[in-house]
């Protein structure tokens, strides 16, 4: 017979709990208080399940759950927790609790429902679920005990209809991680949709997210439906939140809060039923501190926190990460010798994963074969910054790193030379054919300091537009559009 703990300081509540399970077949122990509590004798008495309420008169559910878990760590425990609550349930839940409910039960069957399937499932079906949507959605999840820790935390909240706030270092994998937890969550069928904010100027970013009516603006030739409302059912992820202006954070806090949204132009009121995850690279709270964030926003955002550990931290999870990396390129079967495993483990990953993938798929373009082992002598080659100045290297090696280098200064003194030879001369000279010269020369030189410096910064490009003392919306112009350079 299955043993339910029930542990609920109000009686009608706890006797409520305890006739509605016991008509399902499952034998009951209600305790109204922690006293009660540690009078159970353990040893005696094995639970399948519990139910703990958070508050208590004389003791702490979370309190009381560590004792369950040490004394019974095989007990599926639930929480039990008001809203205001529940980022106390959510660290329940890193402490072993299997899941959480929201008091009050508004709705019977899915309590009925929810414990059913918390004593049907087993630990072993759950992890290989987890891993069967890492795989699905890229993510790894490797050996490191924060990172599995942040992944069975992200799988337990999917399930519930709370906002999630997610922050990390560049390139540590944010929008992956989000994508897990929609496809954990009860709305993996519908739509999944991205934006970034910092991408994005402020009066395109509100008809993006909002949407805009016909002749709203200067452009605005047709009626458009904006994220909030295309996700309506599904999850809209929004990535470096920070970056969002003071006016798009007053119309997101009120979204969060009525769940209403007008579109640019309109005063019609629409409703949406969006799962809303955040993503930052910078300190959320830090920004609240220094007044460049709301403090209202961010405790809506902040319901459900995840911290992705960056690479340097989780370095024992560096020969599964490039393994993965490499599967990617099928045409290849490259390996990387132990030295220069234990070389990348050296190294401090600023970029972290991003710049680890951005690494291996250099490996692969410019190995002369699609076999081989890459050891330490081949790093140079591959333009790894501190990394490849921390080997050895022949003349030849560094002669290749410096042909970069070396291609522009002689263009450049070519140009110069070729200018001033053509100024001196006294025949006729073709101005336009000159002064399209110069726009050449516009073109490399720009080309070169944008090379070098994201180069710098290991490809990280707001970094480098601040570098540069240029917008990132320029950047991405230069980039995207004029085709200066390729990365």
């Amino acid at each position: 017979m299955t043993n339910l703990l029930i542990i609920e300081d109000e009686k009608e509540v706890g006797n409520f709990l305890s006739h509605l399970f016991s008509s399902k077949g499952y034998h009951i122990k209600v305790v109204n208080s922690g006293k009660e509590f540690f009078s159970i004798d353990f040893t005696k008495q094995i639970f399948q399940a519990a139910m703990i309420d958070l508050k208590l008169p004389d003791a702490e559910g979370l309190s009381l759950l560590q004792v369950l878990k040490k004394q019974q760590p095989g007990c599926k425990a639930v929480i039990m927790t008001g809203y205001s609550t529940i980022s106390t349930a959510v660290e329940a839940m890193k402490l072993g609790a299997i899941d959480y409910i929201e008091k009050p039960f508004d709705d019977i069957d899915l309590l009925e429902k929810q414990i059913d399937n918390l004593l049907i499932t087993t630990a072993n079906s759950a992890q290989q679920h987890i891993h069967e949507l890492a795989n699905e959605t890229g993510l790894i999840i490797g050996q490191n005990e924060d990172m599995d820790l942040l992944i069975q935390t992200a799988y337990k909240v999917a399930r519930k209809n709370v906002n999630v706030l997610i922050e990390g270092e560049t390139g540590t994998g944010k929008e992956v991680l989000a994508r897990f937890i929609h496809e954990a969550s009860q709305r993996s069928n519908e739509s999944f949709i991205g934006v970034n904010c910092g991408a994005i100027s402020e009066s395109l970013l509100e008809s993006e997210l909002f949407g805009h009516e016909k002749g709203a603006f200067t452009g605005a030739t047709q009626m458009r439906k904006g994220l909030f409302e295309i996700a309506s059912k599904g999850t809209l992820f929004l990535d470096e939140i920070a970056e969002a202006s003071s006016s798009i954070q007053v119309k997101l806090l009120r979204v969060l809060e009525t769940r209403e949204f007008m579109r640019v132009g309109s005063e019609s009121i629409f409703h949406t039923n969006t799962r809303l995850v955040a993503a930052s690279n910078e300190n959320l709270f830090e920004a609240v501190q220094n007044k460049k964030f709301r403090e209202d926003l961010f405790y809506r955002l902040n319901v459900v926190h995840l911290k992705i550990p960056s690479l340097r931290e989780r370095k024992g999870d560096l020969p599964l990460l490039i393994h993965h990396l490499l599967n990617r390129h099928t045409t290849t079967t490259i390996k990387f010798s132990d030295d220069v495993i234990r070389a990348l483990q050296n190294y401090n990953w600023p970029g972290n994963i991003r710049e680890l993938s951005n690494f291996v798929t250099r490996v692969v373009t410019l190995s002369d074969s699609v076999d081989g082992i890459i050891t330490t002598a081949d790093l140079p080659l591959l333009n790894i910054g501190s990394l490849a100045n921390s080997v050895v290297k022949s003349p030849k090696q560094i002669t290749t790193i410096k042909m970069q280098e070396r291609d522009f200064e002689g263009y450049l003194q070519h140009w110069v030379d070729h200018t001033l030879s053509a100024f001196e001369e006294k025949k006729e000279i073709n101005l336009d054919e000159v002064l399209l010269q110069i726009k050449e020369l516009e073109l490399q030189v720009g080309k070169a300091f944008i090379q070098k410096t994201l180069k710098e910064t290991f490809g990280n490009r707001k970094e480098a537009a601040k570098r540069l003392q240029i917008t990132m919306r320029k950047l991405r112009y230069l980039l995207n559009e004029k085709k200066e350079c390729s990365f």
